[in-house]
């Protein structure tokens, strides 16, 4: 019996035929996959509620930077004028622990700033700043109010949900709510309707 041997020329021939086959179909998935994922990002880049998030966060930060600028600059220096007090209230601190160079027996009490004390390592208590940023943070909060209530006007689209207690379960609930979301119970007077049968004398009889 003689056995037919397989030829290696057309062997080699058939890997350098496979090989750039398989090296394309790989580059094809490759591409296929940058491809999907350059457009899954587009998409999820350029959507309507994306670019409402963005512009929503700058003008959020650029209004942030307004109401402190008004505060710093407007606001705070008539009050320091007005109180007794000698320099800007940002800048009022009291030291709890005095640094290696702090002078008691100066006319400015030792340090004349708050970076100054920071400086030197003294522990500070620096109650000015917080009344600053409290102060920024009340306006804030009236600004923010104030631009709800003119875009409601405007637009006929409430922003601000007005809330009351459910008189069930005492949580806050929208106070157009019709019924409770979470207790379930009706708010037009049902739940206070007396649903059990009466027995009249005819029945007990």
């Amino acid at each position: 019996m003689s056995s037919k041997r397989p030829d290696a020329s057309s062997s080699s021939h058939d890997i350098e035929i496979g090989g750039p086959s398989e090296t394309d179909s790989l580059l094809d998935r490759g591409r296929t996959r940058v491809t999907r994922f350059f457009h899954g990002f587009v998409d999820f880049a350029f959507q309507g509620n994306i670019l409402q998030i963005a512009f929503g966060l700058i003008l959020a930060a650029a209004f942030t930077d307004l109401v402190k600028s008004f505060v710093s600059a407007i606001l705070m220096p008539p009050i320091s004028v007005i109180l007794p007090i000698n320099k800007n209230i940002e800048e009022k601190f009291a030291v709890l622990r005095p640094g290696p160079k702090y002078n008691a027996s100066s006319p400015a009490g030792g340090y004349n700033t708050l970076h100054q004390a920071q400086a030197d390592g003294a522990v500070v208590m620096a109650y000015g700043s917080f009344i600053y940023q409290m102060v920024s943070f009340t306006l804030m909060g009236f600004s923010l109010y104030g631009l709800a209530h003119v875009y409601t006007l405007v637009s006929h689209d409430p922003i601000i949900k007005y809330s009351k207690k459910c008189p069930y379960c005492l949580k806050r609930i929208n106070k157009k709510s019709r019924r409770c979301i979470n207790c379930s119970s009706w708010l037009d007077g049902r739940e206070d309707i007396d649903t059990t049968p009466r027995t009249t004398q005819r029945d007990t009889d």
